[in-house]
């Protein structure tokens, strides 16, 4: 028996007006994951414990069986990991985010005009990273290049009490209610100020704005956490598992898990990924190395937070098409058994553009055993069987 996990990060959602009171799982066109949902075990399951952010660090330690609760030490740890980042106990690491502030004179006026940058590259980002880091690096506080527009700082015995706010939280709004506050806060405020300075008048900004981009002109900080600590994938579930991602969050995951990262060329995170290269991928991991795969797609989430309905609606028909139908029909006529869970991480709603709490549907379907669930649509009115603890639902999937 094969296992597979299709993550559509940030899938669910909310009516939509301009959707005719449909959410883009009603909207989208997605025969496969519908085939799936209607022969499968549906319902909901809570990714995020009461109390917890709702974060896709916390909601995917969830779906990938380990108890947010008892192992999460926060976002960033995870990403420094999937970079090389050899943490100490005694280090704190934060994402650093290359986004793009409005041009206001004071800092406290200035606007969250995009999170991601336009989606820089991280070639471009590398070069502003290492640009920051001749003038801001010092004896505590190290500046590490990630992917796109999320990087790493690593402060040698900082402090971990300091609010910070994810920058996708507050897109559109004026940064002065959502800047660092707390021990150390200052440090990282003046971090971020000169990184605006340094960075507003850098050519490659310059270059990009001529190009109608958004310039990448200020870091910001969040997500802070000290070194993780993750059971072996292998020991605890009894299955060799690897992980498909473009998001240095999940292969922090996996790295600390020790599951195998499958590779894949030309992947993004967003709507553009290789979808084909991700499914062709999979199928290459479980005949020939693993028996579980996680695939994670982020392009659903990242378009939830653009306010973007057209691509979130064409990221789940992609994800249904080239990943779900190809996995399932070669399986299939290969004559290899395999369960599938469906699911997203969490729900970011357009209408919002970050991340809720909601419960989320999922489908688990077994191709040894169909079963009529009711359900000829996939999306977020599934009701049944109600899972209030996440992180076992993997053992539904693996142990049935």
């Amino acid at each position: 028996m094969k296992y597979i996990v299709i993550l559509g990060d940030g899938m669910a959602d909310y009516p939509i007006e301009q959707l005719n009171g449909k959410t883009p799982l009603m909207a989208a066109n997605k025969p496969a994951i519908d085939y799936i949902a209607s022969k499968s075990v549906a319902g909901k399951v809570l990714t995020v414990p009461i109390g917890m952010k709702p974060g896709s660090d916390v909601a995917n330690l969830s779906v990938m069986g380990y108890n947010p609760l008892e192992c999460y030490t926060g976002r960033s740890p995870l990403e420094a990991m999937s970079i090389g980042i050899a943490m100490l106990e005694t280090d704190v690491s934060f994402r650093a985010n290359l986004v793009c502030l409005s041009n206001e004179k004071n800092f406290e006026d200035k606007t969250m005009v995009d999170y991601s940058s336009s989606e820089i590259t991280t070639e471009e980002a590398d070069i502003l990273i290492k640009y920051l880091k001749k003038e801001l690096d010092s004896e505590f506080l190290t500046l590490y290049t990630g992917t796109s527009y999320r990087h790493c700082l690593i402060y040698k015995n900082g402090e971990i009490s300091v609010n910070l706010t994810p920058p996708h939280d507050i897109s559109d709004k004026v940064i002065k209610n959502y800047l660092p506050s707390g021990d150390n806060s200052d440090i990282l405020l003046n971090l971020m100020k000169k990184s605006n300075e340094l960075l507003s008048s850098h050519p490659l900004n310059i270059e990009r704005a001529k190009q109608g981009k958004n310039p990448a002109n200020c870091l910001w900080f969040w997500g802070p956490g000290t070194k993780p600590q993750l059971e072996n994938f292998n020991n605890k579930f009894g299955v060799k598992g690897g992980v498909i991602s473009a998001v240095d969050l999940i292969k922090g995951i996996a790295l600390c898990s020790e599951m195998d990262i499958i590779p894949v060329d030309n992947i993004t995170g967003t709507y553009k990924t290789n979808f084909d290269g991700k499914a062709k991928a999979a199928i290459n991991y479980l005949k020939n190395e693993g028996d579980f795969v996680y695939i994670h797609m982020e392009a659903p989430d990242e378009c939830g937070h653009q306010g973007d309905i057209e691509h979130k609606i064409l990221s789940i028909e992609l994800i249904s098409e080239k990943v779900v139908k190809v996995i399932k029909e070669d399986l299939n006529s290969s004559g290899i058994p395999f369960r599938m869970l469906i699911l997203p991480d969490h729900a970011t709603p357009i209408k919002l553009k970050t991340h809720t709490s909601d419960m989320v549907p999922y489908v688990l379907y077994d191709s040894e055993n169909e079963i009529e669930s009711g359900f000829n649509c996939y999306n977020e009115n599934i009701q049944g069987n109600e899972i209030y603890e996440g992180y076992t639902i993997i053992n539904k999937l693996i142990k049935g």
